[in-house]
């Protein structure tokens, strides 16, 4: 499996460059020890005639790297190493080489620790090597005396080798991250700085000290480790603060703020290295009806349970969250192992098939689940997450199991918002140009007399012309734009049927309404208001709803129907073929006219099984209207079974008002 770490891979675009960096540092680094080492001498008597304070010394270095922390005021370095100051008291009490010994175990041990690649490795234990080179060298020169003795001018010493250190290392990792993210040399290097000050100023302060207690006593040595350590324990104190503001408390997973931060780390990687991350949400199935029905406790409960479910046998990498109530969160990226993003999310439900026992109770749950991929879904958190929460909703309303985002999907898209915000100014002023209605006709099979008219949207949008109906509907439906629509077709319709009447046309109207106005009582006394403005007859005034909107939610909208009917307006079932109606419903519903879809009726002639379908629609004995009437033979059909009125090409096609009434006063003369 690939390690996600980006540190532990080569820029794409100039690896020869990156690598070369690095190989150049080693270089210099085997050199420069090799120099100083000879310069700098050895112990005398060998290494087996070091004091024992060198090898407690030594020992602390490791231990002190055996459970690195990581601190978030730390910028570039992946953890808050405390090795300097043993590396510093080394250096100053038994030479360089112990140090660079001391030094590289720790760096080694370090980066076993936390992942690091080989070659990451070497690059990591020779930058420090040529930073404890130049430290050696500052110590030199300052200090006047070979070993440590805690006079002013060689605290001075300690200091300015400390300082040195800390330059040299931040200037040779500042380079390896500038060849790997382009940014500036120097801006970097002062990021790191800014940083890290803090951390090494308190190191290097503490190295004297213990190095006057190495001179003393081995137990001075270790009674010393009591402050360094404690430095680590408030490092590790911050740590596990900032770990709690990104974990939830309930569960122990990620929460929003935490999962963010994993999320982009993520990204970063599989940018550079070309790869995908795949972003599910998980929304339960009425978790609400659990703490209402059995208490919060309850509900906390099975939270947790969920939590441990989610967890167990999670592969390296995949990255899990709460993001609060009953909604959860999970990323997995390729260089983790993922093949397949929707594998992922039928894992994710598998978890959920078993019920879960709480006590006495069991519990039955399911949820729905949304998901996207980087980079083709979005290439930032916050777009992969709205992207993930609307392939969730999209599968709740499927009432399916889980999602992958699609732009249809998306009802606030930029280039909808867009022209979500057009359409809005062109509805807030009555007069404004670009909404208007066409007219398909309806015709009486038996005779072929012109009984009324299907209005249709149209919208001419300032710059990009007409704008296909249907994307108008998706873009306004969720929005108030939808309503202000509504009422403005509704005025064109009464203000076009009052002129038709006026004209000596007795025509009906027939308009189709969505979903929101027949869940709204106020549609109602909407209708009715305008109708007594415009002085038409309502039952020359016909409503088109399809079969979808009727189940959305059919009490609600059985309620505003027939308070609808009651007015004495029409009320036509429109595209009935396609949806999932149940008889129930029709037989309650004040119906004055079913309305076969149009992909049953075109070939219904051709195609056996719609003619079949198309039949027993009509032998449901109610009155019927027929889309899609192409030709003649279709039109013979429908009026042989006993259709009452069709409406398609084979008519005329959808015109404009002027038109229209020119149609209908040649259709006259030609009769």
């Amino acid at each position: 499996m690939a390690t996600t770490l980006m540190r532990n891979t080569a820029p794409r675009e100039h690896p020869g460059r990156y690598y070369g960096f690095m190989s150049a540092v080693t270089v210099l680094a085997i050199a420069g020890a090799g120099f100083t080492a000879v310069r700098a001498g050895a112990f005398e008597g060998g290494w087996f005639d070091v004091p024992f304070a060198f090898w407690l010394t030594a020992g602390l270095a490791l231990i002190a790297e055996f459970r690195p922390t990581r601190w978030g005021g730390l910028w570039m370095s992946p953890i808050a190493s405390i090795y300097l100051v043993y590396v510093l008291a080394t250096m100053i009490t038994w030479g360089f080489l112990p140090a660079l010994v001391v030094q590289s175990g720790a760096i080694v041990l370090l980066s076993v620790q936390i992942g690091s690649s080989a070659w990451r490795m070497v690059f990591n234990v020779s930058q420090q090597g040529v930073a404890l080179c130049v430290a050696w060298q500052v110590w030199s020169a300052i200090s006047a005396e070979a070993t440590w003795s805690g006079a002013a001018h060689q605290l001075l010493a300690v200091f300015a080798a400390g300082t040195a250190w800390t330059l040299t290392s931040s200037a040779l990792v500042a380079g390896r991250q500038s060849l790997r993210t382009g940014l500036g040399w120097s801006d970097l290097a002062l990021q790191w700085l800014k940083s890290e000050w803090a951390l090494r100023a308190t190191q290097v302060a503490i190295a004297p000290i213990l190095a006057t207690a190495a001179m003393s006593s081995w137990w001075l040595v270790a009674a010393s480790a009591i402050p360094i350590f404690s430095v680590y324990r408030i490092l590790q104190t911050a740590a596990d603060r900032e770990r709690e503001a990104d974990h939830d408390p309930l569960t122990g997973l990620l929460n929003r703020k935490g999962f963010q931060q994993v999320v982009d780390g993520k990204l970063t990687d599989a940018a550079e290295t070309d790869t995908a991350v795949a972003l599910l949400i998980l929304d339960l199935d009425r978790f609400a009806d659990v703490n209402s029905a059995l208490g919060h406790e309850v509900g906390d409960q099975l939270l947790v349970e969920l939590a441990k479910r989610f967890t167990t046998d999670t592969p390296p990498g995949k990255a899990i969250a709460h993001l609060g109530g009953d909604e959860f969160a999970f990323v997995w990226s390729e260089l983790d192992g993922m093949t397949d993003p929707m594998e992922c999310a039928r894992e994710i439900r598998a978890r959920l098939d078993a019920p879960i026992v709480l006590g006495d109770v069991s519990l039955e749950i399911d949820g729905s689940v949304g998901v996207a991929v980087f980079p083709d879904d979005g290439a930032d958190f916050q777009t992969l997450f709205r992207h993930a929460d609307i392939a969730m909703y999209e599968s709740k309303q499927r009432a399916g199991s889980y999602t992958r985002y699609g732009a249809e999907f998306d009802h606030h898209s930029p280039e909808r918002l867009h022209l979500l915000g057009d359409l809005r100014r062109a509805l807030d002023h009555p007069d404004a140009p670009g909404v208007n209605l066409y007219y398909q006709p309806q015709v009486r099979l038996v005779d072929g007399e012109v009984i009324g008219a299907e209005a249709l949207l149209r919208y001419s949008h300032p710059e990009r012309g007409m704008v296909n109906p249907s994307e108008i509907i998706e873009t306004a439906e969720h929005s108030s734009v939808m309503r202000m629509l509504t009422e403005r077709v509704v005025d064109i319709a009464l203000r076009q049927l009052r002129a038709w009447k006026e004209a000596g046309y007795d025509l009906r109207m027939a308009v189709n309404v969505s979903v929101r106005d027949l869940q709204s009582p106020e549609f109602t006394d909407f209708l009715t208001e305008r109708i007594d403005a415009y002085g038409v007859n309502a039952k020359r005034f016909q409503l088109e709803i399809t079969e979808s909107a009727l189940m959305a939610d059919p009490r609600r909208v059985l309620l505003n129907v027939q308070r609808l009917s009651d007015l004495g307006v029409g009320i036509s079932l429109d595209d009935f073929g396609t949806g999932f109606s149940s008889m129930q419903h029709l037989r309650r519903l004040p119906v004055t006219e079913i309305k076969i879809d149009k992909s049953f009726v075109t070939s219904l002639v051709d195609d056996p099984d719609n003619a079949a379908i198309v039949s027993t629609t009509i032998d449901l004995g109610r009155a019927l209207d027929a889309e899609g009437v192409e030709d003649d033979k279709v039109r013979k059909q429908l009026d042989d079974w006993g259709c009452h009125a069709g409406q398609g090409w084979h008519f005329a096609k959808p015109m404009s008002a002027d038109a229209f009434e020119r149609w209908l006063a040649d259709r006259r003369k030609d009769r």
